[in-house]
């Protein structure tokens, strides 16, 4: 089975390596960022997506645009580390893995002794970490949700949850990966997720690559297939998980879980503990991303609607926590009431 790798160090380990998912599914192409404008582009123009994986590119991006300041006094080594880690942090508001990783950097360079040169060396070997525990925590979240892919499960998904989006082998569809490492038959349905398309570019094409029968059908239909009994449980991941339990998600996630409740489908959120943001109180203080009206108008360069016509295009939606089966995490597997309180702490009932 091979799953793809999305973010990385490159083979020198002086760049940041991402497989550029613009360019998905017609070629695969990697990229090696040396700068942080090339770094805060990617981020920005979604050529590396996915919470954990911006989360990882920030810190490794961090790091190799930091290379050029290592001559500098600890005192300009500092203020530079904060000049920077504040703009990545910045570019995506909505995925709490951005800010918390940027967070994590600053701690280390702050908290480092000697000049520009120690510090570096630390950050080094923090966003290594950060990685190395993507990775890990990736895998505990496939064991702890295998339980919920059985033997011929056919699973929902929208967006990309998998490889594509973190270090490893992704959040929502960590438990597939495992439930076909163990030899069960697993039918996936990805969304295509509008507008786009991380479903059908992304999850189909990764899926694909690690042999996994993957279908791929318009958001507005996945009603009907629940309907007609085609599915058997809803997974998804998440960009910031709120105290209690709301989940903001790639948008079109919430008519998926009104869906599922509808039909008596499970629907469960994957996703790592760093995406629950305890100082977010719920759904309604997630700040929502909003983007460029030409993604609607005239996305992937054809023209889909007026010049001139007002666009509605918010990155996320929010999935209220009431809707939510259980929420998969490398901690465990949490489920209702969700009273998520504390750094480490989880005040609901965990299986």
């Amino acid at each position: 089975m091979t799953i793809v790798e999305a973010v990385r160090w490159s083979a020198a380990g002086d760049a940041l390596d991402i497989i550029d998912q613009r360019r998905l599914p017609a070629e695969l192409v990697r990229r090696e960022l040396r700068s942080l404008d090339d770094v805060c582009d990617a981020i920005l123009t979604l050529s590396v997506r996915g919470a954990p994986a911006i989360g990882i590119a920030g810190a490794i991006g961090l790091v190799v645009a930091l290379q050029s300041h290592a001559g500098a006094t600890r005192e300009e080594f500092l203020t530079a580390v904060s000049r920077m880690s504040t703009r990545i942090a910045a570019l995506r508001p909505t995925a709490v893995n951005l800010p918390w990783a940027m967070e994590r950097m600053r701690n280390v360079a702050r908290c480092t002794a000697g000049d520009g040169h120690a510090v570096l060396d630390a950050l080094r070997r923090e966003a290594t970490a950060i990685l190395d525990e993507d990775r890990a925590m990736c895998r505990r979240i496939g064991e702890n949700g295998l339980a919920f892919i059985g033997q011929g499960a056919r699973v929902l998904t929208h967006c990309n949850a998998g490889a594509l989006a973190t270090g490893g082998i992704g959040t929502a569809l960590a438990p597939v990966y495992l439930a076909a490492e163990r030899g069960r038959d697993i039918h996936v349905f990805a969304d295509e997720t509008r507008p786009l398309l991380q479903g059908s570019r992304l999850t189909a094409w990764e899926l694909l690559q690690a042999g996994i029968r993957v279908t791929v059908l318009a958001d507005s239909m996945a009603a009907s297939l629940m309907r007609e009994r085609m599915v058997d449980l809803v997974i998804v991941g998440a960009d910031r998980i709120a105290a209690n339990g709301d989940a903001a998600n790639k948008i079109g996630t919430y008519p998926l879980a009104l869906a599922a409740r509808h039909h008596g489908i499970p629907f469960f959120v994957a996703a790592p503990w760093s995406t629950v943001d305890v100082s977010t109180r719920s759904g309604n203080d997630i700040v929502i991303e909003h983007r460029h009206a030409d993604e609607l108008r005239a996305g992937f360069g054809s023209v889909t609607a007026p010049a001139n016509v007002n666009v509605y295009n918010p990155a996320f939606d929010i999935t209220p926590a009431d809707l939510i089966t259980a929420i998969i995490t490398d901690r465990g597997v949490h489920i209702p009431p969700f009273a998520f309180v504390g750094d480490g702490h989880l005040a609901a009932t965990q299986e």
